[in-house]
């Protein structure tokens, strides 16, 4: 079950904020984020041995995507097409709307279910594939101004005891200050390994288990406005990233 935290800000410097914690197998490798792609030139993200695709990815003009399983479907399915492919469908789009749109039409079929996350700093879309249960088609929800949270179910899913128990949690925290590296507020909810007894440990921001399951990467992004900072140049986006546990493993800043 990995989690997406969102924040937006619509005319803010710095109007979309995302934290990503990946759970998956410990023995399933992948390689830190990049340009590993080399059709792909503007793409960096981090990169999935075993299938090819990635989890989490921003391009050169400032367009985040990410994929998370839906309950019940983590892993790969035989005939079925890797759900690592979505995000570098989406990364080949300059926009977030344009994106969300291409990605629509997609045939649900190919793929196990999932959500999908798509932003830039002018909108932000969540995509829903239900499989057979669902209507036919991959759904687009835009996502609102304000905090969301995203796991296995739906967007700000209360039956989920990690959205019940950590977004009122990031909604009450210091939003992070890019201009500043101060990400401290929304690490530490990262790093958290709190959880009740009576929603096991998977309701943990930062998974660990006894069946090699876990958090194996966390994320924080940072997209910029159109703004220009004083001396004229255009902002970078920022993306800080652990290679393992956050409550363990440091972040490190990603050069874009």
């Amino acid at each position: 079950m990995c989690t997406v935290v969102i924040l937006r800000r619509p005319g803010h410097a710095w109007p979309l904020l995302l934290a990503a914690n990946r759970d998956e197998m410990k023995d399933r490798p992948w390689q830190p984020p990049a340009r590993h792609w080399p059709d792909r030139p503007q793409v960096m993200a981090g990169l999935d041995e075993l299938a090819g695709g990635t989890w989490l990815g921003l391009n050169d003009d400032g367009l985040a995507a990410g994929v998370l399983n839906r309950r019940g479907s983590l892993g790969p399915e035989l005939e079925k097409r890797s759900r690592g492919e979505l995000v570098l469908e989406a990364l080949d789009h300059a926009d977030a709307g344009t994106a969300a749109m291409a990605l629509a039409d997609l045939d649900p079929a190919a793929y196990r279910t999932f959500n999908l996350v798509i932003a830039d700093g002018r909108a932000a879309y969540w995509l829903r594939s239900l499989g057979d249960e669902g209507p036919g088609c991959v759904e687009v929800f835009p996502l609102p101004p304000g905090l969301s949270m995203l796991t296995a179910g739906d967007l700000d899913d209360p039956t989920s005891p990690r959205i019940r128990n950590h977004l009122p949690r990031f909604q009450a925290a210091q939003p992070p200050e890019p201009e500043t590296g101060d990400w401290r507020a929304w690490q530490e909810i990262l790093a958290s390994r709190v959880y009740d007894m009576a929603d096991g440990p998977f309701a943990a921001m930062s998974v660990a288990t006894g069946m090699g399951f876990e958090t194996v990467s966390s994320s924080l992004i940072a997209l910029p406005g159109r703004m220009a900072d004083p001396g004229g140049s255009q902002r970078r986006p920022v993306w800080l990233f652990a290679p393992g546990r956050p409550d363990i493993i440091p972040y490190q800043s990603i050069t874009m």
